[in-house]
């Protein structure tokens, strides 16, 4: 991404903290096992504002300062280290590379940044999200605040920057926009593959093997979170992310999985019949979800609020659940009560960007938030039925979910993944292509 694009979010970001000064972390490393790290990714935020992408990195911003107001602490070049572990962009190319005004190493933090903090209003930063990291902020604003008997003006506090860059990171801008666009192809075309290679008898592992084959081929280093890909009973556990059944012929196979491209998620969902074909028991119910999906997307547009796709698709939920016996008394009745949770039990969608569930409020001043040009959220409605007693055993086990993201424009809803079907007529016909 353009280096001019994160220089405008650090300026917007600075003429909101004034005299302050803002230091931001990225993310730590994470041992996965032995001496053996996960695969790196850096901090939202941090990557937000820097694009920078190597662990070990904190950015400070200061407003005004005249010797340069973009400061970054990084890893010093080291060819020893760089033999075993790959390319470090060093000091200078902090500065030629990123955009830093000065860059300092890292193992000097300590001796640098309280001074840093110092004739400064305001410490802004994000707590509570990595605590070794709090308590060396917490340590050095203290040494600042200890020096103001000897005259020097210390913060009067530190003031969580989170909320701020929330609000930053809720509306996407057409580069953000072209990230997740091509995240969304790149899942829908891996989707596809998926359901073309589906047959019974595979492992839910191999077909989930196939699905993260075409991200790869797509660009994308990893997926955007853990995939899901639950066949029969599975699918009504909404988190299930062992993939290791066996895929049997007459059930249904529920992934929910996306890409990430350029730190951007695409968060797709698809449900379709192991064996290419939907069992009339499943038509019925599959039916009831899609229209669901298709009434909540036609409430995201501008001046709706955040709740009203979920409502829509609640009350077109319940109607389908009384018309297949499932629920008993009129669709008010069955809103008020709640008995639907029985069969949906989550909210129809999330705000997605940077992280899959991604930052924004979802309530403004106790209100639900009214949606904007350039949000981008999901929508998923499902319908998730147990091997319960009560039930008319045709519908045992049957989980379906369908969920597509959606951009909000001053057009109406953009589904970033249209082009993955969803419909019964255009899945069997991929299917037995």
């Amino acid at each position: 991404m353009d280096q001019a694009v994160f220089a405008k979010r650090r300026t917007e970001l600075m003429q909101m903290i004034d005299n302050g000064v803002a230091v931001i972390t990225t993310a730590p490393e994470q041992i996965r096992n032995g001496d053996v790290h996960y695969r790196y990714r850096p901090d939202s935020d941090f990557f937000y504002l820097s694009g920078f992408e190597e662990p070990e990195a904190v950015m400070v911003l200061i407003p005004g300062r005249v010797q340069g107001e973009y400061i970054l602490f990084c890893r010093e070049k080291d060819p020893d280290r760089e033999q075993w572990n790959g390319y470090r962009t060093g000091l200078e190319g902090a500065i030629s590379e990123y955009g830093a005004d000065d860059a300092f190493p890292i193992d000097d933090i300590d001796d640098i940044l309280p001074g840093l903090m110092e004739n400064r209003d305001r410490v802004y930063c994000v707590m509570g999200r990595y605590a070794e990291f709090d308590s060396h902020l917490i340590h050095w604003y203290n040494e600042v605040r200890s020096l103001s008997s000897k005259g020097f003006h210390a913060p009067a506090g530190l003031v969580d920057a989170g909320h701020i860059l929330n609000e930053m990171r809720l509306i996407k801008t057409g580069n953000e926009i072209r990230s997740m666009r091509r995240a969304a192809q790149v899942s829908t075309e891996a989707h596809m593959r998926a359901m073309r290679a589906c047959q019974p008898g595979m492992h839910e592992f191999q077909v989930e093997a196939e699905l993260e084959y075409g991200f790869r081929l797509g660009g994308s280093h990893y997926p955007a979170y853990p995939s899901i890909v639950a066949g029969g009973a599975n699918a009504c556990v909404l988190h299930y992310v062992e993939n290791r059944d066996i895929l049997r012929d007459g059930d249904l196979l529920l992934i929910d999985a996306g890409a990430e491209i350029d730190y951007y998620a695409a968060d797709v969902t698809r449900t379709f019949p192991v064996n290419g074909r939907f069992s009339p028991a499943q038509r019925e119910v599959y039916e009831i979800v899609l229209q669901a999906q298709f009434d909540a997307i036609d409430a995201c547009v501008i001046g709706n609020t955040w709740n009203d796709p979920h409502e829509a698709a609640v009350r077109t939920l319940c109607q389908g659940l009384i018309d297949l016996g499932l629920l008993v008394g009129t669709i008010d009745e069955v809103i008020e009560s709640g008995g639907y949770r029985k069969f949906y039990m989550h909210k129809t969608g999330h705000w997605l960007g940077m992280d899959v569930h991604d930052v924004g409020d979802y309530k403004v001043e106790d209100q639900w938030r009214e949606l904007e040009n350039g949000m981008t959220l999901t929508v998923e409605p499902g319908l998730y039925i147990g091997a319960d007693d009560s039930i008319d055993k045709r519908f045992h086990n049957i989980g379906i979910r369908i969920e597509d993201d959606v951009l909000i424009t001053a057009r109406g809803a953009d589904v970033l993944t249209r082009k993955l079907p969803k419909t019964i007529d255009d899945i069997e016909a991929l299917m037995n292509s």
